[in-house]
């Protein structure tokens, strides 16, 4: 992969790193003037050190009800509270990269307090590295624009905010060992993949666990799926399949799929032996 036009910040397809990098600066200053630690600050806002760092260097948006918040403890005098319209219209054009089709989950997603996945063929999107996506999706038949391209990594970066928020929701996946064998991209891509699935199995909400291909029991020999629990709502699953998405919150129905994502859990490796297994691999790459 060579191409150079990918996008550095969630913001940039949209022309909002401008906006974000400002603010952050701003907001640093002020909070340093004030004597607060990230982590201090974060604690104030709702927000965990991670989630303030990225935010003070443009590399996360930064979310209206911090900028409120930080007017009033940081002695802005209204500074930050001028760009809160701005700052929601920017969020606006970002939500608007969701395909149409998409848009209903990614909304409870981004809600949710808890999230598992199921993945057969390859990495799933919460866990993606900027590289890894962009071959995603320049690798899709028919092919994407490089326009759209470069709004769907974006989009799928911005989604992974949800790592930030605090308190952060409950996460899990089962990962079929064959998508930490595919070379999505070369072997240089793999690698900061696998670097990457690391990094975020180190977060005390999220466990990753592998399936064996050796395994002779299994679940679920059909197609991926996710559930998810929106705040104040009950479980919910979704699937895809060539392009035709299901949203499926029949509580029977999703019942049945959260016991076999159970049983697949009890069949995978722990979450301590699949990272393990993963620095295997990193060592043979």
């Amino acid at each position: 992969m060579t191409d150079e036009r990918r996008p550095e910040t969630p913001a940039e397809a949209d022309g909002t790193t401008g906006l974000l990098t400002a603010l952050g600066k701003m907001m640093k200053l002020l909070r340093e003037r004030k004597g607060l630690t990230q982590k201090d600050f974060g604690q104030l806002v709702g927000y965990g050190p991670d989630a303030i760092s990225a935010m003070e260097r443009g590399v996360r948006t930064m979310r209206p009800e911090v900028l409120e918040k930080a007017d009033e403890l940081l002695d802005a005098g209204g500074l930050f509270l001028q760009a809160v319209p701005e700052l929601r219209e920017a969020m606006s054009r970002v939500r608007t990269r969701h395909p149409e089709w998409y848009r209903s989950y990614a909304a409870l997603e981004a809600e949710a307090v808890e999230l598992h996945f199921y993945a057969n063929h390859a990495i799933p999107g919460l866990l993606q590295t900027k590289e890894y996506a962009f071959t995603v999706f320049r690798q899709r038949r028919p092919f994407l624009s490089e326009d759209i391209i470069e709004k769907r990594v974006a989009d799928r970066l911005s989604r992974q905010q949800i790592f930030d928020g605090w308190p952060p929701p409950i996460v899990s996946y089962v990962l079929e060992e064959v998508v930490l064998d595919r070379p999505i991209g070369g072997l240089a891509i793999l690698k900061g993949q696998l670097e990457n699935l690391l990094r975020v199995s180190s977060l005390r909400n999220v466990e990753i666990q592998v399936m064996p291909t050796r395994r002779e029991e299994h679940p679920n020999l059909d197609s991926a799926f996710n559930l998810l629990t929106p705040k104040a709502h009950g479980q919910v699953a979704y699937t895809e399949a060539q392009r035709y998405p299901r949203l499926i919150t029949d509580s029977e129905e999703v019942r049945k799929i959260a016991d076999r994502y159970g049983f697949m859990r009890a069949l995978a490796l722990s979450p301590a032996e699949s990272r393990t297994l993963i620095e295997g691999k990193l060592k043979e790459l």
